[in-house]
C-alpha cells in the first residue's frame, strides 16, 4: 500500500461482482454452513448462502492465491503473491471477529496452498515456485515451529498440501513427481517427510483428498486419472479410472461423508465416483474447468466453481447445476451508469456486454458477440439505446431490456473503434479509432448516416466526452493531445498537447475547464476557452491513471489507474479525500452515478467493485 493513501479514510465497500475462479480450491464452505468464503483481488469475501449478503475482509497488498478454513470454521487463512524478491504474507483472519488475528511472513514471491490441522493446532503453508519450502505455524503462539524444502533436488514444484483428519501431526504434500507424508517432530522442531512409493507411475499431483478415516490419500494429477495410496504405508493402492480418463487433468477433489469422491477436470466434467474402484456414479458437463469444490454440511449439498469464474450449486440427490453467480473472467473494459437512472449499470469485455442491477449485485442481461472485444460502451440519455465500440472496427447498438441489435454501423474505423459517446438528444454518436480518426454519426429512424470525418489526432482515441449543448466535443489520444472539437462546424477549437500519452478526458459540470490525465501519474487542469494549463497533481506514485469521472455537482472526482487503487478528489483543493483499497488488478474504468450515492470501479481481473460515494448531494 502506497504511503500516500496510509492516512486518508477509506471508502466504504459496499458489494463486489467477481471471483477469482483461476485460484485452486478458491471456493470454501465455512463449517457454520451459512457463508461461501472465495477470493477477489487482494479481498476474502464471505457471501451468506441464504441472501448474498456480503461482507469483506481487508489487508492482503496483492492477490490473494490460496484460501483455507479450519475445521471448527474459528479461522480463516489467505495467502497472496508478491513481486520476485518480497516476501508473500499469510494473514489468519478471526472469523468471529471479522479481523486479522496474526501476520505470517516467511515465503518468497508467492504462497501456493495452506491448510489447518484438526483441531486448529497448526497451519502449514507451501511456498510457490520461487520459494519452494513448506512451513508449519503454530496458530496460538503465531510463531513459525519448522520448516523444509517441499520436495527432493530431484523433484519438481509441490503445488498441494492437505492435512489429516486426525492427527495434528501428519500432513500430506504433492506436485510435480514428488508426494510426502509429513510427520511433526514438536520437541526436535522438525518436520520428517516419507516419499510415498508410486512404482512406475510419474505423475503431476495438482489436488490431494484424504479420507475422513486418515486411510487413503487421493491425488488429482494432470494425467486425468487419481492415485489412491494407503497413508500408513505410503504405497500405491489403486489408480483409475482405466478406461476414460478425465480430460485436461483432475484439477478438484471433495470426499463426501457418504465415502463417494466428487471429481472436477480442466475440461468442465464434474463427476460422483466410487472410491473403491472410482466407478463414474453421475456426471455433468459444465461449460468451463472446474477449479473449487466445496461441501455443505454432511455433503448433501455443495458448491462448484469454474475458470470462468462461475459458481454452481448441486444438491446430491438430483446431481444437477444450478448457476448461483456469473462474473466476468477477464478484463472489464468499461462502466457506463444511465443517465439520471441508478438502479442499473453495464460493463463490457472480450466477447460480451453484461447489464447489472446495481443494489443487488445480479446480471439482468449478456449480449455476446463471440471472438471480438468491445473496448468502449455508453447508454443513450433517454435509456433506450446501448452503444459499443467494438475491436472489429463496428459499432453496434443493442436494446438495453431485450439486448436486441437495432443498429449496426459496419466499417466504422479502419484499426478499431476504441471510444464511443453519445449526443444527449440522442441522434448522433461520437466514435474514435485506433488509427486516430474522429467520426460523427447521425442517427435516423432505419439507419445511420456519416456527417463528418475529423482527422488531426495521429494515434488512437482513448476517451470522447460531449458537451451539455451538443455542440462541442473533447477527445483524449495516446498521441498526447487532447483536441476539443465544434461537432456542428467540424473543425478543431482547441488543442491541448503533452508529452504523455492521454489516457482520459472530464469536463468539469460546469464547462469552463478539463481535466486529463495519462501514463504520467499525473492530473492536469485546463482551460476550455483558450487551452491553457492551470494545475498539474500528482495523481499516483506508480502507474498510469486509465479512468477519471467527475460528480455532477463538480465539488469531487474520482481516479483509478494501474496502482489498483480509487481515489477520490476534492477538484478546488486538488487533494485526495478517501481512498479505496481491494482491487487486485489495474483499475480499468470509474463512475460515479449521477445522485451521487454509489461509485462503481471496475479492472482488468475481471472485478466490479460498488462503493459508497462519500460525499453525498448536499440537501
Amino acid at each position: 500500500m502506497a504511503l500516500e493513501t496510509l492516512s486518508v479514510p477509506q471508502l466504504e465497500l459496499e458489494a463486489v461482482i467477481g471471483f477469482n475462479g483461476y485460484v485452486f480450491s478458491g471456493l470454501r464452505v465455512h463449517p457454520d454452513r451459512e457463508h461461501l468464503i472465495y477470493p477477489l483481488g487482494c479481498t476474502v469475501i464471505l457471501k451468506r448462502i441464504k441472501d448474498g449478503k456480503q461482507e469483506f475482509l481487508h489487508g492482503h497488498t496483492n492477490n490473494v492465491s490460496c484460501v483455507s478454513v479450519s475445521k471448527s470454521g474459528s479461522y480463516i487463512a489467505s495467502g497472496q503473491v508478491n513481486f520476485m524478491g518480497f516476501k508473500a504474507a499469510i494473514i489468519i483472519w478471526d472469523y468471529a471477529q471479522r479481523k486479522i488475528y496474526a501476520e505470517l511472513l516467511l515465503h518468497k514471491a508467492k504462497v501456493e496452498a495452506l491448510a489447518f490441522s484438526p483441531n486448529d493446532k497448526y497451519l502449514v503453508s507451501l511456498g510457490g515456485q520461487d520459494d519452494g519450502s513448506i512451513v508449519v505455524w503454530n496458530i496460538e503462539t503465531k510463531q513459525a515451529i519448522c520448516g523444509s524444502p517441499a520436495s527432493a533436488q530431484s523433484s519438481g514444484h509441490c503445488l498441494a498440501v492437505q492435512y489429516s483428519n486426525t492427527n495434528d501431526n501428519i500432513f500430506v504434500s504433492a506436485g510435480s513427481g514428488t508426494l510426502r507424508v509429513w510427520e511433526l517432530d514438536l520437541p526436535n522442531r522438525k518436520i520428517w517427510p516419507t516419499e510415498c512409493e508410486t512404482g512406475l507411475l510419474k505423475r503431476i499431483v495438482k489436488c490431494i483428498e484424504i479420507s475422513d478415516d486418515d486411510q487413503f490419500i487421493f491425488c488429482g494429477t494432470t494425467s486425468g486419472d487419481i492415485m489412491k495410496i494407503t497413508l500408513n504405508t505410503g504405497r500405491l493402492s489403486d489408480c483409475g479410472p482405466n478406461k476414460r480418463k478425465y480430460s485436461l487433468g483432475v484439477s478438484a477433489l471433495r470426499i463426501l461423508k457418504c465415502g463417494h469422491l466428487l471429481v472436477g477436470s480442466g475440461s468442465g466434467a464434474f463427476t460422483l465416483c466410487s472410491t473403491t474402484n472410482f466407478k463414474i456414479l453421475k456426471e455433468v458437463q459444465l461449460v468451463k474447468g472446474v477449479t473449487s469444490i466445496a461441501t455443505r454440511g454432511e455433503g448433501q449439498q455443495f458448491f462448484v466453481g469454474t475458470e470462468a469464474a462461475q459458481m454452481y450449486r448441486f444438491s446430491y440427490e438430483d446431481f444437477k447445476a444450478e448457476l448461483i453467480s456469473t462474473n466476468h473472467n477477464n478484463a472489464v473494459k468499461d462502466v457506463a451508469i444511465p443517465f439520471a437512472i441508478s438502479e442499473l449499470f453495464a460493463t463490457c469485455t472480450e466477447e460480451d456486454i453484461r447489464v447489472w442491477h446495481i443494489d443487488k449485485p445480479i446480471e439482468l442481461l449478456r449480449i455476446t458477440v463471440p471472438n471480438i472485444t468491445c473496448n468502449s460502451l455508453g447508454i443513450m440519455a433517454d435509456g433506450h439505446s446501448i452503444i459499443s465500440a467494438w475491436n472489429d472496427g463496428t459499432i453496434r447498438v443493442f436494446a438495453p431490456e431485450s439486448g436486441r441489435l437495432m443498429l449496426i454501423i459496419y466499417n466504422a474505423h479502419r484499426m478499431g473503434v476504441t471510444a464511443i459517446a453519445g449526443t444527449r438528444d440522442c441522434r448522433r454518436i461520437v466514435s474514435g479509432g485506433g488509427e486516430g480518426q474522429v467520426r460523427v454519426w447521425e442517427l435516423q429512424h432505419q439507419g445511420h448516416r456519416l456527417l463528418e470525418t475529423m482527422k488531426e489526432h495521429r494515434a488512437s482515441i482513448t476517451c470522447i466526452k460531449i458537451k451539455s449543448n451538443d455542440k462541442e466535443c473533447v477527445t483524449a489520444s495516446s498521441d498526447g493531445a487532447c483536441i476539443i472539437w465544434d461537432i456542428v462546424r467540424f473543425v478543431s477549437l482547441q488543442r491541448m498537447i503533452t508529452n504523455t500519452p492521454f489516457r482520459t478526458v472530464c469536463y468539469h459540470p460546469e464547462e469552463y475547464q478539463i481535466i486529463t490525465s495519462g501514463t504520467d501519474r499525473k492530473v492536469a487542469y485546463w482551460e476550455v476557452c483558450d487551452g491553457a494549463a492551470i494545475r498539474e497533481l500528482e495523481a499516483s506514485q506508480s502507474g498510469a491513471i486509465n479512468s477519471m469521472h467527475i460528480s455532477q455537482d463538480g465539488k469531487h472526482f474520482v481516479t483509478g489507474g494501474d496502482d489498483k487503487l480509487v481515489k477520490v478528489w476534492d477538484y478546488m483543493a486538488g487533494a485526495v479525500t478517501y481512498v479505496g483499497i481491494g482491487h487486485g488488478g489495474s483499475i480499468t474504468s470509474v463512475k460515479i452515478c449521477d445522485n451521487n450515492r454509489i461509485l462503481v470501479s471496475t479492472s482488468a481481473d475481471g472485478a466490479i467493485f460498488r462503493w459508497k460515494f462519500p460525499h453525498p448531494p448536499s440537501a
